[in-house]
């Protein structure tokens, strides 16, 4: 039997995400005991579970080290990496947003400064909008960028919005929903195709009982 590796993200996610491999047919008891191991294995039903930090999955997957692996679709348009999208899992639901303070104006005489770590995303979106952006990339606590005059606007994910508002921000405008995918590296795909495809498979029909 041909063993799978499956990258999780750490965190709630990966917990809701591993419920569906778990329910798919592709249990791991161990995964749930109180340790600090990164690393599961059950050869009986040959997956190999391992925890990353989110934004690395797709890194995971695209180099092999991971057969497939959940990624949000916000690191997949960011990082655009070679990979195959086999999934919507429709998990993590939320949305990549334009965020500025209340009294915001759009000048378009003026370039817009924009902060953000989705730098791409940003990129990509003013740009089919034809308007002149300067991007100030940043790491952390984006919503004080507008506040402390660094930036006019922030683009950032939403979820429920109430970082936001405790910011006195307000979305003005979303760029597209964001949900987790379930990835493949393409050369595990090919040799891999009836064991991955039956993964899929059986987290497509969770997906479809849960619409």
């Amino acid at each position: 039997m041909k063993i799978i590796n499956v990258a999780l993200p750490k965190g709630r996610l990966g917990e809701k995400v591993y419920d569906m491999f778990e329910k798919g047919g592709y249990p791991c008891p161990s995964i749930k005991e109180p340790n600090r191991k990164l690393i599961f294995e059950n050869n009986e039903v040959g997956v190999r579970y391992f925890w990353v930090k989110p934004s690395d999955v797709a890194i995971y997957v695209e180099r092999g080290a991971a057969d497939i692996g959940v990624a949000g679709k916000d690191i997949l348009l960011e990082y655009n990496p070679d990979v195959y999208e086999l999934l919507d899992l429709k998990l993590g639901k939320c949305r990549m947003a334009v965020a500025a303070k209340k009294d915001f104006r759009d000048d378009r005489t003026k370039t817009l400064r924009v902060a953000t770590k989705f730098t791409n995303i940003a990129s990509s979106y003013y740009a089919s909008k034809c308007r002149d952006i300067d991007i100030i990339h940043l790491n952390g606590s984006i919503e004080i960028a507008p506040i402390l005059g660094l930036s006019d606007v922030i683009v950032d994910i939403v979820e429920t919005g109430k970082t936001l508002l405790e910011n006195d921000l307000q979305p003005f405008e979303t760029i597209l929903p964001i949900s987790a995918r379930l990835i493949a590296n393409k050369s595990s795909y090919k040799f891999k195709t009836e064991e991955i495809e039956n993964v899929r498979k059986g987290l497509s029909r969770q997906v479809e009982s849960n619409d």
